[in-house]
């Protein structure tokens, strides 16, 4: 289902202008999480490069991932893990491990935490997220992982937009590669 998969998220995929005050088009996945083939579909589709790397954990950054992530990890038979941001209005108590990426593509910096008590030196860690771009939110993870001793098997996402050399130094593997994602005037 893999290529049917690609094929169904580029079709319910949508960029949207925001308006006068946006120098950007917005990504809208939305539909992504309307289609119950796709949600059946995305965690196994995501598992499956990592399968053989044996991941015992699935961590995963808020909000987009939050959805993702447990489809990953119920499709592997694992824990998930949530990588709560500043700011997102949850207060986490007790001994949490935070990182801050380097500049994303909007050139903000994000501080990413995990509880302390869901990670170990001998987890194997797959982190999944929608997007990848920079790697931004990508290397504030994988700190979080190196500070718990936890190994980092690599990053599965549905939407690979990053330079190939920076995709094999954080192995990214992703369903669908940003080129095929148009905006009906064929902007990307």
């Amino acid at each position: 289902m893999p290529a049917e998969l690609s094929e169904r998220l580029v079709e319910l995929f949508r960029w949207i202008d925001p308006g006068p005050q946006s120098a950007h088009l917005v990504s809208d996945v939305s539909g992504w999480w309307r289609d119950p083939a796709v949600l059946t579909a995305l965690g196994p589709a995501l598992a499956e490069p990592f399968r053989d790397a044996r991941p015992t954990v699935v961590i995963a950054p808020a909000v987009t991932g939050l959805l993702l992530g447990p489809l990953v990890a119920t499709a592997l038979g694992v824990g998930f893990v949530p990588a709560h941001k500043t700011g997102d209005g949850r207060l986490l108590v007790g001994a949490t491990t935070w990182a801050q990426s380097p500049p994303d593509f909007r050139g903000r910096r994000v501080e990413l935490g995990v509880r302390d008590r869901h990670l170990s030196p001998s987890d194997r860690v797959l982190v999944v997220d929608d997007w990848v771009a920079t790697g931004a939110q990508l290397h504030a993870l994988y700190a979080i992982c190196a500070a718990r001793g936890a190994e980092v098997v690599g990053t599965s996402a549905v939407v690979v937009d990053c330079p190939p050399e920076l995709a094999i130094e954080l192995r990214v593997r992703g369903l669908v590669g940003s080129d095929r994602l148009t905006s009906p005037d064929g902007l990307t």
